[in-house]
């Protein structure tokens, strides 16, 4: 079928709004009419040519939309479901699935080895992030999907397939962190700030967000952050160490892809704390720190790849809290755009102006 889709060209450059064929879906595939779609930072460094890829290319991963054609074979999800569209691609079976994490399912799909994108002159497209949404339809796996209830709009409910997961599961479920623990979260971008909101909900005390704007970190504050550091204005060290009493902080969340943010985090931790690299910065990008410190003082380094998240568990966790009061999602969104704009929307996002912006069709 033929579709509208955003299709990155070159590397830096505005995103060409183009008519394109969408195959129909296979075996155990889906198609979504696209209803939003988030500006995620890890679109805009792989729209900018920060992680390498091939082009063109139609990006786009933090979605919602109706189901409206599946393939054969499929089970979990039928014509009409609302539903959010995530990067999360897995089968259920191998070790990585088995052992409770599908995030690292070792599984080559179909859509894996070949593209359902292609160009009006039968050009193949990259399927961006596995999902490819900035476009008015995606085909997806099946496992991709995870059904919302009717009445959540989709504005809202495109959170929660990336930024939402990624920060708040970080918190939940890779650092498992404790009613007491203290926490500091690095960086109060969309991200961030579902971690700032996880750790209220966990029970963290203090929770400590650090940022150069003081715009987000009003918006830490909003989310649960008891308190706020400027690291452009004051000295982080010292406004931890006096915010802790001198213990430094049980985990450190590091949500920006900065090199310098994660050395941070090592120097902001008690022993036997955690540091949590949530954010992904472009191929390259090293930090250095002392292995030596880090053995001594039982400390560990982990990472988080999309919260660890499993999406038959986390996404009805998540609208429940949604739903009780006690996580925000409308509160995320800054602004709302139509597909012709995703240009300045992610002009807009590129700046550190929006929490989130959004795609709506």
């Amino acid at each position: 079928m033929k579709t509208r889709a955003a299709v990155c060209r070159e590397f830096g450059q505005k995103l060409s709004i183009e008519d394109i064929e969408l195959a129909d879906p296979g075996p155990g595939e889906v198609r979504v009419k696209m209803k939003a779609c988030a500006i995620c930072h890890s679109d805009i460094f792989y729209v900018d040519g920060a992680w390498g890829g091939d082009l063109p290319a139609v990006y786009g991963h933090e979605a919602a939309g109706i189901i409206d054609a599946v393939g054969a074979g499929v089970h979990r999800v039928k014509p009409g479901d609302h539903v959010i569209a995530t990067l999360i691609r897995n089968c259920g079976f191998c070790a990585s699935c088995a052992g409770g994490s599908p995030v690292f399912c070792e599984e080559v799909f179909p859509l894996d080895e070949a593209t359902p994108l292609h160009g009006g002159n039968g050009e193949p497209l990259v399927h961006g992030m596995r999902t490819g949404a900035f476009a008015e339809h995606a085909v997806v796996d099946q496992s991709q999907v995870a059904k919302i209830p009717d009445d959540i709009a989709f504005d809202s409910a495109a959170l929660i397939a990336c930024g939402v997961i990624t920060g708040f599961g970080a918190v939940v479920n890779t650092a498992n962190v404790r009613t007491g623990a203290s926490v500091v979260v690095i960086g109060c971008g969309g991200v961030g700030l579902n971690s700032v909101q996880g750790a209220r909900i966990a029970g963290a005390q203090p929770i400590i967000a650090i940022d150069i704007a003081d715009a987000k970190l009003e918006a830490a504050r909003a989310f649960g952050a008891t308190h706020v550091v400027n690291a452009k204005t004051e000295n982080v060290v010292e406004r931890i160490n006096e915010l802790t009493a001198g213990r430094k902080v049980d985990f450190a969340f590091v949500t920006v892809g900065i090199g310098g943010a994660a050395e941070q985090a090592i120097s902001l931790l008690r022993k036997n704390g955690a540091a949590v690299l949530v954010g992904m910065p472009p191929n390259g990008v090293t930090a250095r720190f002392d292995p030596g410190w880090i053995a001594a003082d039982g400390q560990r380094i982990l990472g988080s790849k999309m919260g660890s998240a499993r999406l038959p568990l986390d996404v009805p966790k998540i609208i429940e809290l949604y739903r009780e009061g006690r996580l925000k999602l409308d509160e995320l969104i800054s602004g709302r755009y139509p597909l012709d704009q995703i240009n300045e929307a992610i002009a807009s996002s590129r700046s550190g102006a929006a929490l989130r912006n959004v795609i709506v069709f």
